[in-house]
């Protein structure tokens, strides 16, 4: 059960959804987040990096 919903009523809902939609609408949607969570992953992991590298410089001095 999430939040209170049972199997039966969350298959309706996703049936519901893919008949507004459309399959390959969905697939495209899915595709876009993938690449936005992907590119702020990348963000902060640079921005570590960045952190990192002014770190070991201000330790040199």
């Amino acid at each position: 059960m999430i939040g209170g919903l049972r199997l039966t009523e969350l298959l309706i809902i996703l049936g519901i959804v893919v008949i507004l939609f459309g399959v390959g609408r969905i697939g495209k949607l899915g595709g876009e987040l993938g690449a936005g969570i992907k590119g702020f992953k990348d963000s902060l992991q640079s921005k570590n990096k960045e952190n990192e590298s002014k770190d070991t410089k201000s330790d040199e001095k």
